[in-house]
């Protein structure tokens, strides 16, 4: 298990690692209601699509605890309304939204039975989001397992394995362990592993400062490179495979993730590298169709202009800083989830993310 943990909650008391800090400084930031779990997630102190999800639902579930509410309805009523406020903070990752849906169901289904009290609502409520930490766990693991062996089903005995990865997506994006670096984590204590890259991942940085710190204290073999060394890094180096997080993936796999992975997918295709996107199935969005549906969040452009406070563009120049691309299905070799890797039927350009759905529910 990873060492690090980037959430921590117990007894309705919520605290993250201020990721904007990292990793200079290790520092937790109390989470003392709604509000400060939205300005978390708005100000990047939590990110990845995982985490944002459960720290928005804990930040629901310490004002839960602490809140007297007169009847049931108040309880909707704030529940409905502190889920809302919260679907505002990021608009990109679909895990916010999944789990905001679901809660606001869970909370319409416990308030209309016949006796249902303000302590039956609440204490129903919490019982789901207090096992949310748990539940991505688990599914964090099942990732990596599935992962760790649809990318040795294209490595030969003895062949080294080098992975590429992109952004943030381990401990410090998801409640433990990860997605893509989930992966690698798996590889590693599999002792498969024989190098994992991290881009620097531009503008914000998250390889460089979070997922080399991550390799650093897990003491997982790693190398830090520029995004505009990629290409060159698989033609010299031979990458085995690239394996990236997701924010969004649709219905025919398109998918939405940090700004770079499309232009990393491309090299991948030309060179003949394995391209492979790791996510919870709560990361799928089946009611957009493609990826042309997905709302790209743009953010401020002294995100890019600076770093750590300090100027590094000239002044008075222009700024274009999304903050996701979206990666057609067509360079996508497989999505690994908790229960499957999704794959394409042989000469489709897409995948049928509904098939592998249905296939396992039915398991």
């Amino acid at each position: 298990m990873s060492k690090l943990l980037s959430i921590k909650y117990e007894d309705g008391k919520l605290s993250i690692i201020n990721q904007l800090k990292l990793p200079l400084t290790t520092e937790y930031d109390d989470i003392t209601g709604v509000q400060d779990g939205w300005d978390a997630i708005r100000e990047m102190r939590v990110r990845g699509a995982p985490a944002i999800a459960i720290v928005a639902a804990l930040s629901v579930a310490v004002e839960l605890r602490k809140k007297t509410f007169e009847d049931v309805d108040a309880v909707v009523s704030f529940v409905g309304e502190s889920l809302n406020h919260l679907r505002t903070s990021r608009p990109t990752a679909v895990n916010l939204f999944e789990a905001a849906t679901r809660l606001e169901k869970l909370c319409a289904q416990l308030s209309s039975v016949a006796d249902a009290s303000v302590k039956s609502v609440v204490d129903g409520l919490l019982t789901e989001i207090e096992g949310m930490m748990a539940a991505d766990i688990a599914d964090n693991r099942a990732i990596g397992k599935h992962g760790a062996e649809a990318i040795l089903s294209h490595v030969k005995e003895g062949e080294n394995v080098h992975i590429l990865t992109h952004c943030n997506t381990g401990s410090l994006a998801t409640a433990q362990y990860g997605t893509a670096l989930g992966v690698i984590r798996a590889l590693h204590e599999q002792g498969k592993l024989t190098h994992a890259f991290c881009t620097e991942t531009r503008p914000y940085n998250q390889g460089a400062r979070l997922t080399a710190y991550e390799l650093v204290v897990e003491e997982i073999p790693g190398t830090l490179v520029a995004d505009s060394m990629v290409s060159f890094l698989m033609k010299e180096k031979g990458v085995s495979a690239v394996v990236v997080g997701a924010d969004r993936v649709v219905a025919n796999g398109d998918t939405a993730n940090k700004i770079g992975t499309y232009q990393i997918a491309i090299a991948a295709k030309h060179h003949g590298v394995p391209f492979y996107v790791a996510a919870p199935l709560t990361s799928v969005d089946m009611s957009l169709k493609s990826g042309s549906e997905i709302t790209i969040e743009e953010r401020k452009g002294d995100e890019l202009t600076h770093i750590f406070g300090q100027r590094l563009a000239a002044p008075g120049i222009g700024t274009w800083n999304p903050a996701f691309d979206v990666t057609p299905a067509e360079l996508i070799t497989g999505i690994i989830t908790e229960k499957f890797v999704a794959v394409k039927d042989e000469g489709a350009e897409e995948f049928n993310m509904q098939q592998f759905i249905d296939k396992s529910a039915d398991n």
